[in-house]
This record gives structure tokens, C-alpha cells and sequence, in this order.
């Protein structure tokens, strides 16, 4: 049974105008960074939802807005299509497993080992990296058919146990280990999230974790902005991303210890 009549009159009185706009920063920050789950599970737990079903409403909202923010990725030309297939099935399959883990268990340890992982990302992040021309990009064999699928299946997992930097992981691995340009990664990393996510929801569906009627303006507000934050991204490239990047993954660092290490 879908959680819905009770949550709807007291959202429509207390909540809904914040979750809105929590939703549209969500989407402009995702489309341009990653990271909607940093801003919309704190948002939905802070108004009152119980856990699970702020983990599911985030799936809702997100797989939803990322649809705007990769039709305007499309048009530009900047997802590099070639490499897409190679990770949607493991991207999907991986985050109906985390989004069925996550159903079950207790979701501490997995939030402890990203926690300790997140530094090395960030270490990463600030290496020295080498200018890619738009239409220099060549990947290799064994990055798309062996490296990408394990890496969609990995962060996709994550995506559905927990999600929040989802994004900026797919980014970084896109960027860092198949040596793609950002601008590209970021668009590119948009098809796997939305695999990702559709997984996630899935799981959360069957589970009865979402409230549809309270997460239609959501949703609204969540492609609004990843509409806008995808024209962003196109015209000014690397000059937000990177900052944008940085401070969300930071975000998901600090919002991690406190909850699993404090």
C-alpha cells in the first residue's frame, strides 16, 4: 500500500514549498554536478518522512528530473553514445540489488565504507589531468567492456542502497578512470544515473515507498532545474563543474561522518 493520504495533508500545510524548492536546487545542482540525493533525502527526512520512504521519494523525484537535463545533453551532442550501452544493464541491475539490500538491512556499512573511500575521490580529484578536446576522446576496449560495466554496477548498487553523490562518483569514475572530458562525463554520467535510478525505483515501487500525489510538484521543480543547470553546464564547461563537483562530494564526506562516524 502506497504511503500517500495521511503525508499529503501534512506536507500540504508544512512542507511542500520547501521540498519544492529543495527539489529545483536538487535538479539544477545534479544536472550540472551530481548530487541531487545531498539535498533531497536530508530535505524529505527533515520534514518528517521516515527514512526508507525519503530514500524511495528521492528516487522518484530524481529519475524523473534527470529526463530534461539529458534532452538538453542530447542536443548538444555532448553524451558520447559509443560508450552508454556498455553500462545502462549493469547500472541498473546493480541498483535494484542495492535498492533491494537497502530494503532489508541496516545501510551503516556501506555508509562507513564510503565515507572512508570519499577522501581518496576528493585526493583524486585535485591530481594534475590533461586537457581533452572536444572530439579527441578515444576510449579504450578495455575501459568500456570491462572497466565501465564494473564501475556502473558498483556505484549503481550504491545509488540504490543510499544515492546521495551518486552523480559526482559516476562523473569522477567517468572522468578519472575512462579518461572522458568532464563537460562529456557529466552529460554521458546522466544516462547511467537514469539507469541507475530507474533501477532503484523499481525496488522502491514494489516496496511501497513513494508518495506520489506530494512528489508531482517535486518532480515539476526537479526538471525545471535540471533543465536550467544542463544549459548551464553547456555554456560555461569545466568553469562550474569542477567547483560545483568538489563541493558536493565535500558535502556527501561531512553529511556521511556525521551520520555513521559521529
Amino acid at each position: 500500500m502506497f504511503i500517500e493520504g495521511s503525508l499529503l495533508a501534512d506536507y500540504l500545510l508544512i512542507g511542500v514549498l520547501v521540498l519544492v524548492v529543495a527539489s529545483f536546487v536538487a535538479g539544477f545542482l545534479d544536472a550540472v554536478a551530481g548530487g541531487a540525493g545531498l539535498i533531497l533525502v536530508p530535505a524529505f527526512i527533515l520534514t518528517g518522512m521516515p527514512p526508507q520512504l525519503a530514500l524511495g521519494q528521492e528516487k522518484l523525484v530524481s529519475t524523473l528530473g534527470t529526463f530534461s537535463a539529458i534532452y538538453n545533453y542530447f542536443k548538444s551532442s555532448k553524451i558520447i553514445w559509443k560508450v552508454a550501452g556498455y553500462g545502462i544493464p549493469t547500472a541498473l541491475i546493480g541498483a535494484y540489488i542495492g535498492g533491494k539490500v537497502i530494503l532489508s538491512i541496516d545501510e551503516s556499512i556501506v555508509g562507513q565504507i564510503i565515507f572512508f573511500l570519499i577522501p581518496i575521490g576528493l585526493l583524486v580529484s585535485f591530481m594534475p589531468k590533461k586537457d581533452t578536446k572536444d572530439g579527441a576522446y578515444q576510449p579504450s576496449k578495455k575501459d568500456i567492456m570491462i572497466v565501465l560495466p564494473l564501475v556502473c554496477f558498483i556505484v549503481g548498487f550504491y545509488d540504490g542502497f543510499f544515492g546521495p553523490g551518486t552523480g559526482s562518483i559516476l562523473i569522477l569514475a567517468l572522468h578519472f578512470l575512462i579518461h572522458m572530458p568532464l563537460v562529456e562525463s557529466s552529460a554521458t554520467s546522466k544516462i547511467f544515473n537514469l539507469a541507475s535510478n530507474v533501477g532503484a525505483f523499481v525496488a522502491f515501487f514494489i516496496a511501497g515507498k513513494m508518495a506520489f500525489i506530494i512528489g508531482i510538484p517535486m518532480v515539476l521543480a526537479s526538471i525545471g532545474g535540471n533543465y536550467i543547470g544542463s544549459h548551464v553546464t553547456i555554456k560555461n564547461g569545466d568553469k562550474i563543474i569542477k567547483p560545483l563537483i568538489f563541493s558536493s562530494i565535500a558535502i556527501l564526506f561531512i553529511s556521511l561522518g556525521i551520520k555513521y562516524v559521529w
